[in-house]
């Protein structure tokens, strides 16, 4: 009789450490994904507490009358040709 016995208990520690490592695979994998949780929760949070990038400096709006002048003081000094001239002149006014 002491054979008879032995099967249920070798059954039931075969189920027993099956259930076990199936439950310790679950709780790593509960942690890992606590732990995931918990890192990209702290990434948010450092981007939402960062500045927002500077916006791109901006090109000083130069008076036309004042680049007209200049281009005037250009053509005049025989720098630019009437054709340059004419051009600049009716890229800045057009």
């Amino acid at each position: 009789m002491p054979l008879m016995r032995r099967r249920p208990l070798l059954r039931a520690a075969a189920i027993g450490g099956g259930a076990y490592y199936a439950g310790k695979q679950r709780q790593q994998s509960m942690e890992r994904e606590y732990d995931e949780q918990a890192r990209i929760s702290q990434l948010e949070a450092q981007q939402a507490a960062q500045p927002p990038p500077p916006a791109a400096p901006q090109e000083p709006q130069v008076d036309v009358v004042t680049q007209l002048e200049r281009i005037g003081k250009l053509h005049e000094q025989g720098v630019l040709t009437d054709e340059e001239f004419a051009a600049q002149k009716a890229k800045l006014l057009g």
